[in-house]
């Protein structure tokens, strides 16, 4: 296994900007980072539950994947336009971020966004299965990815408090601005384009 490929891998795909990333930065500025870190918390279980489940159920996945990405395609796009819609009323109203944040919202976003969904049951079959067999090192490599994406969730919740002023100064132009880019993901996942 090259070990190098692999955390490129991982980190390239946790640490760029997504919808989680998105409602993580956005959520930081309109509610602070300690509730912005219990949507954190359930995005964290939600990636580790879908790499246990990749790592588990890969043979049964490989023969209805082509159903399930479609299906998530679909879902995963109506979730994030729901959720574009929250974080561009995260410039004018407090109700909007407590909606997006939490540990149910953080949980429920992984399950349905396509980005988490298409690593986690590529990451485990490519760079894993291939060269461990064991249950032990497979679990291992669960807990590997789990905490590098655990890792980059919370660099987004750093960066949001890092420019958290910067951020409420201008945050009707950043909501608008961070909910068209969760609109850009959901038309691209949504495979219209």
């Amino acid at each position: 296994m090259n070990l190098t490929s692999f955390f490129i891998y991982c980190i390239v795909v946790t640490f760029t900007p997504g919808p989680s990333n998105i409602v993580i930065l956005t959520s930081v500025g309109q509610v602070g980072p300690r509730k912005t870190m219990e949507y954190v918390w359930g995005a964290t279980v939600a990636f580790g539950l879908l790499l246990a489940a990749s790592a588990l159920l890969n043979h049964l996945l490989a023969e209805v994947l082509p159903g399930i990405l479609h299906v998530m395609q679909i879902v995963g796009s109506v979730y994030m336009i729901y959720l574009a819609y929250q974080v561009y009323k995260m410039g004018s109203t407090e109700t909007a971020s407590k909606q997006v944040t939490g540990f149910l919202n953080g949980l429920i976003m992984q399950f349905v966004n396509p980005k988490v969904v298409l690593f986690t049951f590529t990451v485990i079959p490519s760079y894993v299965l291939p060269y461990y067999d064991s249950t032990m090192s497979t679990f291992l490599f669960v807990i590997i990815i789990t905490i590098i994406g655990f890792l980059a969730y919370s660099s987004w919740v750093v960066f949001g408090s890092v420019f958290r002023t910067l951020l409420n100064r201008h945050q009707k132009a950043v909501s608008i601005l961070m909910a068209l880019f969760l609109l850009y993901s959901a038309i691209m996942v949504s495979g219209i384009i």
